[in-house]
């Protein structure tokens, strides 16, 4: 009953104002059921997004970067213990020298301001890892980069991993490098110490304290991973192709992907109490 009458007294309110409680109560009523603890984001389409539009490719990646935040709000909202996302891709450095450059410009500025007090990572208490080969990245990046992670290394309530720039084989090469050289450090000469397990755990995602991945969802409708946590996508992992465009994804996309995670694990728990 009092759903109903919250629903029929948002029918009075201003539009805007009506949607954004309607989506807060829906969230309310799916936060009830099981959420997943890690969930993974390839931000596909922002350049045939902005083109679309008629705009310069490079204009997509800051609608984009409005887009991660109104998702990472709503994952919050739900207490999703840690998102991850691919925001640069090692070989995109191939890319045009203004597109590139302006992407390195929105990461030195919009990190930090992510991280600012008051701003969605303060008021959620999230802490913000980036992942990948910083080496390739301009020292003010990198500096930028150091300060925004610096800003939330104290918060616990949940985890943003900024893959970039990033690619699952350097991940998982620098991974395997390190488990030998831990081995050998060890007295571990033949390497009978090694193992899947143990390689994992070097992960950068591991390392970085994130749980394994329950959802992996790629946007723009091109059907692979493209070298975004290979590894940690498993038979375990729900993973989605979404037709939609990154800078358009927003929570009528994502509700069904979390009413299919609800549906497979209380099947999953239904099958558990029937074989015992």
């Amino acid at each position: 009953m009092l759903s109903l009458l919250a629903l029929l007294a948002l029918v009075r309110l201003p539009f805007d104002y009506a949607q954004r409680q309607l989506s807060y109560l829906l969230l309310a009523i799916i936060a009830t059921g099981p959420v997943p603890r890690h969930i993974a984001f390839e931000m596909d389409g922002n350049r045939r997004y902005a083109r679309r539009l008629g705009k310069e490719g490079k204009e997509g990646h800051g609608d984009g970067f409005r887009a991660l935040v109104n998702i990472l709000d709503i994952c919050l909202r739900l207490r999703v213990g840690c998102v991850t996302v691919y925001a640069f891709a090692i070989d995109n450095f191939n890319r045009p020298k203004d597109e590139v450059d302006a992407l390195m410009t929105l990461a030195e500025h919009r990190l930090v301001e992510l991280a600012e007090k008051g701003h969605i990572l303060d008021r959620y208490g999230v802490r913000l890892n980036v992942l990948g080969k910083r080496s390739l990245l301009p020292p003010n990046v990198q500096v930028a980069i150091e300060k925004a992670e610096r800003m939330t290394r104290h918060n616990n309530t949940a985890i943003l991993n900024v893959c970039a720039p990033y690619a699952s084989s350097h991940e998982i090469t620098t991974a395997v490098e390190n488990t030998i050289r831990e081995a050998l450090d060890n007295g571990d000469l033949d390497g009978s110490s090694i193992t899947e397990h143990t390689i994992e755990g070097h992960l950068s995602t591991t390392v970085a304290g994130s749980p394994p991945l329950d959802i992996f969802v790629r946007t723009s409708g091109v059907k692979r991973l493209s070298g975004f946590l290979t590894w940690q996508c498993n038979e375990n992992t729900q993973i989605h192709m979404i037709d939609t465009f990154w800078p358009s994804f927003g929570l009528r996309d994502l509700i069904p992907i979390l009413l299919e995670y609800q549906r497979k694990v209380w099947n999953d728990r239904a099958r558990s109490r029937a074989r015992s």
